[in-house]
């Protein structure tokens, strides 16, 4: 059966468009408090769990041990804008460690904070690997690879000890056989590993509640919490739904956007993990969606701007004029009892 309409794109008196999607609001004990669509189904988690794939970062002691700060880690767990505010960090980051931007195995694309994309182009100056959005987190897989006395080269192959190190963390957090991950090659050349919906949230909801990890695991999972909310603007950039979300919320929600219309956030203080995906990949949709679980959830006033802005944001036509919006469905309209 089809996954539900999660949200809606109405212009006049006409649904134009719908998105459908499934999303998973539940405990650490995997105790569901609210679901829609299929959450059994594997999906690719995309960026929304660089938060897990960070967590060796701490764990191993590399941190530690190269003296990476608070900001860092929050890189670690970003898809940045690649605003100067994040790459200079990196390329310290980098320094710091007697590598650079030739060390990165991700690619480069182009700034996506236009003013820094503009000022580039105007300059001259070609993107470099430090500007793809996952560079923080390649520099913590370097880190950790560093730290571990393996080869940096090769960082990304699934055979690799950081991989083989994330995986095994991943599978233990979210409650899954390392054999039912599927792997695939996210768009920064680094794994992804597929997995059921319950099984992302669940994991989000056990690093919400790092008591009930495993001992090696519960500072780390408290470190990069604690980075992530303290600097969100380093975790995302300025003007972005991830940022925006867990500033409006005083922290009290911790979201991240993947690609293809996946988003994933924690509630610390409920202990609550969430995690949603989109059918058609839409981010518009993923956003309409997370900014309704926030406000179901009680963490984000409905009249707040980030919720006028992210939850049901107004369609403009090329004259400032209001012509639609974006909206959640119904079923996104239920407060969440927790």
């Amino acid at each position: 059966m089809a996954n539900p309409v999660l949200v809606e794109m109405v212009r006049g008196d006409l649904v134009e468009s719908i998105h459908r999607g499934a999303f998973v609001v539940c405990r650490a004990d995997g105790h569901v408090l609210a679901e829609a669509g299929d959450i059994s189904a594997p999906v690719y988690p995309r960026s929304s769990y660089k938060m897990m794939q960070a967590l060796p970062l701490v764990a191993t002691g590399a941190a530690d041990a190269f003296g990476v700060s608070a900001e860092e880690l929050s890189l670690a767990c970003a898809s940045h804008s690649s605003e100067p505010m994040h790459t200079e960090r990196v390329d310290a980051w980098l320094a710091r460690q007697g590598l650079s931007d030739g060390d990165l195995e991700c690619g480069a694309h182009p700034s996506r904070h236009e003013p820094t994309r503009d000022a580039m182009i105007l300059a001259h100056e070609a993107p470099r690997r430090v500007h793809n959005n996952c560079s923080g987190k390649h520099t913590g897989f370097l880190t950790v690879a560093k730290h571990l006395g393996v080869p940096t080269k090769g960082y990304v192959k699934m055979d690799h000890p950081v991989q083989q190190e994330i995986t095994r963390r991943i599978a233990q957090v979210c409650e899954i056989e390392e054999a039912r991950l599927i792997p695939g090659t996210d768009g920064c050349a680094a794994p992804n590993l597929a997995m059921p919906l319950r099984n992302l949230a669940l994991g989000f909801a056990k690093l919400a509640t790092p008591d009930v990890l495993p001992n090696d695991l519960q500072d780390a999972a408290k470190r990069l919490a604690a980075a992530v909310a303290a600097h969100p603007l380093l975790m995302s950039g300025t003007g972005r739904a991830c940022a925006e979300l867990v500033q409006a919320t005083k922290a009290r929600a911790l979201v991240k956007v993947g690609a293809e219309g996946v988003y994933t956030g924690m509630i610390p203080e409920l202990g609550l993990g969430i995690a949603l995906k989109v059918d058609d990949g839409a981010t518009r949709g993923a956003e309409t969606t997370i900014a309704a679980l926030l406000v179901a959830l009680g963490l984000l006033d409905a009249e707040s701007a980030a919720a006028k802005k992210w939850m049901c944001p107004p369609w403009l036509n090329t004259r400032d004029q209001i012509v639609g919006e974006q909206r959640p469905s119904e079923i996104l309209r239920t407060p969440i009892t927790h």
